[in-house]
């Protein structure tokens, strides 16, 4: 039997293309490798990113994220080897390169860059988690993304930018919480658990939301916006499971039971199914970037529309319904090795007079308070790295069709977005897995601590931080 590779992206999610496969061969790719010994043998794989649907408001077809599965047969230990005299193939080594790497969005984001493998049979699940592991070979050279990896059995290994939250996953999480709901014993119930759909996305996939708590202070939590940063998933099955006691003891924590007691929490776990199932890295299925659809900021482009845009719409309409006195949005970033918030500087709100005529102060601190708050809670979140502030109000004012600054500026609340790494994260490195699925889901759980050191100053009025906030609660310009 001789050996041989079958690559594939026909899972959920699923993101490669061929370049030199045959023309018949579009949806998945075959290798016969070269026998280097009678026990070993190697090949070079060369794969191309797929882009996802052109996004007419920023002239581009983004791409970077990619999935993809590689089934290796013929390797054996001689019991089902083809005759007698054949030796049999213990090793197969294979370098995989992305050859179009340096035409992605964030071609800088390579250098430092591991891609994550999990070696199983089919793709994995949440009990798979703790497999995955980066591959340290990885580089970025002459253009191309390049990894080494040595098949040693036969049978699946899935390759992925981040590891996956496929499609069934997100049902299951959402099934969890409903069933947690409906089965809520008195702990749980008076908190009023309720999942409710928010509208439907261009190809019919439900938006849902799961709402809890029965506090006055209204939180809108959203996640994966851009459907290629799938972390943002992991935070929220983090968050959710916490908030919702989904865990084999099912008992809320104190921490959690004081939140719920002061909001009614509003949380979206995925807000771009569609793109997450076609595999995009920051559209939807129409090539809509959701996070530049919150508001019209030019005249030939309209947003949001429900034919482009339905998600953001209808989670715009939620949010006018309930209000938002927190709003954060869950993302990741291909460049930056950390954990870091990005909020709504030098947009009117960050220097609008307070109603009781101080200064514009209150959500500079805010924003550094809250930060804090996390910090103490989760040591992969930190302040001193981020994305620079805009230079001027006006380039602010451009940018009023990110989520952050336009609900910010529309509910005069404190608003974030919250930016997790593809790379390992350098405030706790770790080579081997990096920041992962683990910790992802970790600091989604963590922010419950965050929420409530910040409650109390939401609607604050006056200079509420003198005498409270010390000095490592300051913002720090990134």
């Amino acid at each position: 039997m001789a050996v041989k590779i079958s690559i594939t992206a026909s899972h959920d999610g699923g993101n490669i293309q061929f370049p030199n496969a045959s023309p018949g061969d579009a949806h998945g790719m075959v290798v016969h490798p070269t026998i280097t010994s009678g026990r070993t043998a190697k090949c070079t794989v060369s794969l191309h990113v797929r882009p996802d649907v052109f996004t007419s408001l920023e002239d581009i077809a983004h791409m970077q994220y990619f999935s993809f599965r590689v089934f290796v047969s013929g390797l054996h230990g001689g019991h089902d080897a083809g005759t007698a005299d054949e030796e049999p193939i213990k090793l197969l080594t294979v370098t995989y390169e992305i050859a179009n790497a340096h035409a992605v969005s964030y071609p800088e984001a390579w250098p430092g860059t591991t891609v994550f493998y999990s070696p199983r049979t089919s793709a994995p699940t949440p009990a798979d988690d703790d497999a995955w592991r980066r591959n340290l070979t990885t580089r970025y050279v002459d253009g191309k993304l390049t990894w080494t990896h040595v098949h040693s059995v036969n049978g699946s290994v899935f390759f992925s930018y981040f590891p996956m939250y496929g499609y069934e996953r997100h049902l299951k999480l959402v099934a969890d919480c409903a069933a947690a709901a409906v089965a809520a014993g008195p702990s749980l119930a008076e908190y009023r658990p309720r999942i409710a759909s928010l509208g439907q996305t261009i190809q019919g996939r439900e938006l849902e939301c799961v709402s809890i708590g029965k506090g006055t202070t209204v939180a809108w939590i959203i996640h994966r916006q851009h459907p290629g940063e799938t972390m943002a998933e992991f935070f929220a099955e983090g968050l959710l499971h916490r908030l919702l006691g989904v865990s084999p003891s099912s008992e809320l924590d104190e921490p959690t039971r004081r939140v719920l007691q002061a909001y009614r929490l509003h949380i979206v776990p995925n807000m771009c199914p569609d793109g997450s199932v076609l595999g995009h890295l920051r559209t939807n299925s129409v090539g809509a970037n959701l996070n530049r659809e919150w508001t019209t900021v030019r005249p030939d482009y309209v947003a949001p529309t429900p034919s482009r845009s339905p998600e953001v719409l209808s989670v715009l309409s939620a949010m006018d319904r309930t209000g938002v006195d927190f709003f954060l949005d869950v993302h990741g970033d291909e460049e930056l090795p950390y954990v870091f918030f990005s909020g709504a500087e030098r947009t009117p709100i960050w220097s609008k007079d307070a109603p009781d005529g101080t200064n514009g102060e209150r959500i500079r601190r805010l924003h550094g308070y809250f930060v804090s708050c996390y910090r103490r809670q989760n040591p992969d979140v930190q302040k001193e790295i981020g994305y620079p502030p805009p230079d001027s109000e006006e380039i602010a004012m451009a940018h009023m069709n990110v989520a952050t600054n336009q609900v910010s500026n529309r509910f005069d609340c404190l608003g974030l977005t919250l930016e997790m790494p593809f790379k390992d994260c350098a405030t706790n490195a770790d080579p081997e897995r990096g920041f992962d699925v683990r910790r992802a889901k970790r600091l989604g759980a963590d922010l419950v601590e965050a929420l409530e050191g910040i409650r109390p100053f939401l609607r604050a009025e006056g200079e509420f931080w003198k005498g409270v906030f010390g000095e490592e609660d300051e913002y720090v310009v990134p």
